[in-house]
């Protein structure tokens, strides 16, 4: 049988964690742009835990902004799907099954604008979220009059009109808006979009007053690993196991954080943050963003090319070798943490450093090195640069460990273009595709095939990282040392560092 409202009832399993019946009667509170895996398996569950224990009390619009698909498996399931998490806490491998119900339905913003605009109108809707990938907070000069706008900020901005025309501008008509999206100060940037909108389209004066005043744009920064479907044969066993089909069950990690930037006004509305630790509603974010900014993505960034040229297809993989844990622990603890360009406790880096590790270790997330890869100069530039140049305030002495990490980069690096255009490079006679913006500069600068001179164009190149790296005492050596070392005894000759 499918998972359904109707066949809960028929759903009998002890470790399951089943929705009651008062939970479908309840207002809608939230307008959710996007669909995806993150959102519902991070915000949504926070609020579907919250409903159990009456703490909230409101579910779900989820808007389908993109053309692509369709909701036919959401109204199949009366929009209900199982979140299956498993993880490591405390060397303790912890799970949980839940079915979410947190969503009422799935409107598409193609077909359904008249009923999106319908929800603006609801005097209970309190909240607005968002995850529309970084693409989706960008300014498109529209006329947001459209049935629909194209883009989301046009979306939104049609929406707060509608219910500023409906409630007469009155102060507390105004919405919560909490993008999620990955980018530093995304309500503040969504925020000065819509603003700029509003002012090209000519909306009136009284609206613009309300739009600043009634309504709050909180930056926010979302934290949990949410690959999606469970792969076939786990998903085949817990359907055996639960007794129900579910096309749109997801796995996700036991990790979750929201942090939200907020005042006491803010967390009254997000009263749902009280049902799990992991909201945390709070004046400055910017402590979890730098944490997890350095600590998780900094550590995968630096560790992906080592990993992967160790012949490790997968984070899990690696974290079994003995040696890949002590190079990464080493890594993070030794280089990275002391060089947080931020002022955080040892004891609370060191905390969310361990925690991390853990994740790391999650065998049910099955989490690929390549994917990790892509727009990897990028991910080098935001995340390691910070790190490296804010080291060498404190000290002389090149950091081993980033330079193991910028040597395996650079040799992950060394690519080709093949007849198809697209880069790829190669490791123990295995091709591998690079999907980088910078491949094309890769693939000219290697064309010398002088290892020397290519470490020290990629080092001083201030397009690529806004600094001469060749200039930090020490550092191009010390990648020139690793980089000859992992050309003669592989990634994992770690002996001398």
């Amino acid at each position: 049988m499918i998972l359904s409202k109707y066949n809960l009832k028929k759903i009998s399993v002890p470790s399951l964690e089943l929705p009651g019946e008062q939970i479908f009667d309840l207002p809608e509170k939230v307008l959710q742009f996007g669909t995806g895996v993150l959102l519902r398996g991070l915000p949504d569950y926070f609020i579907d835990k919250a409903n159990r224990v009456g703490i909230f009390n409101g579910r779900v619009v989820v808007v389908k902004s993109t053309d692509t698909g369709s909701v036919s498996d959401f109204d199949k399931q009366d929009n209900l799907y199982t979140i299956y998490s498993k993880g490591i806490e405390n060397g303790e491998e912890v799970s949980e099954q839940v079915i979410c119900s947190a969503i009422s339905r799935v409107l598409s913003a193609a077909n359904d604008w008249d009923a999106i605009l319908e929800v603006a109108r609801n005097p209970d809707l309190k909240v607005v979220i968002s995850n529309t990938t970084e693409v989706g907070i960008k300014l498109l000069k529209e006329d947001v009059s459209k049935h629909p706008p194209v883009s989301y900020p046009g979306k939104l901005l049609a929406i707060l009109y509608e219910r500023y025309k409906a409630f007469n501008g009155s102060a507390d008509s105004g919405l919560v808006i909490i993008p999620t999206e990955l980018i530093v100060d995304n309500g503040k940037k969504l925020e000065s979009i819509v603003l700029e909108l509003a002012h090209l389209n000519k909306l009136e004066h009284a609206f613009m007053d309300w739009l600043e005043n009634s309504n709050s744009f909180c930056n926010s920064l979302v934290d949990r690993i949410v690959p999606g479907r469970p792969e076939q044969s786990l998903s085949t066993e817990f359907e055996t196991k639960n007794g129900y089909t579910d096309n749109l069950s997801i796995m996700a990690e036991t990790y979750s954080l929201w942090a939200i930037e907020g005042d006491e006004k803010i967390a009254s509305v997000l009263s749902f943050s009280k049902a799990d630790k992991g909201v945390v509603i709070t004046p400055d974010i910017e402590l979890f963003r730098e944490l997890k900014l350095r600590l998780l993505n900094g550590t995968h960034t630096l560790s992906c090319a080592v990993a992967y040229l160790s012949g490790f297809k997968t984070v899990k993989e690696a974290m079994d070798d003995e040696a890949f844990t002590k190079f990464i622990t080493q890594l993070m603890f030794n280089e990275i943490m002391p060089a947080i360009p931020y002022q955080i406790k040892h004891e609370v880096a060191a905390d969310f450093g361990s925690k991390v590790l853990d994740r790391f270790r999650n065998p049910n997330i099955r989490h690929e090195w390549l994917s990790i890869s892509m727009q990897y100069s990028t991910k080098i530039k935001m995340r390691v640069i910070p790190l490296l140049l804010n080291h060498y305030k404190q000290s002389i002495t090149p950091p081993e460990s980033m330079a193991l990490g910028f040597a395996a980069f650079i040799r992950f690096m060394r690519v080709t273009v093949n007849a198809e255009g697209q880069y790829t490079g190669e490791v123990n006679g295995q091709e591998y595709k690079v999907n980088d913006n910078q491949a094309e500069y890769f693939g000219k600068v290697w064309e010398t095939g002088d290892t020397e001179a290519v470490i020290q164009n990629v080092l001083k190149n201030k397009d690529l990282w806004d600094a001469d790296l060749s200039l930090l005492p020490g550092f191009k050596n010390a990648v020139l040392e690793q980089f000859n070392r992992i050309n003669a005894n592989g990634a994992l000759a770690l002996d001398a560092i």
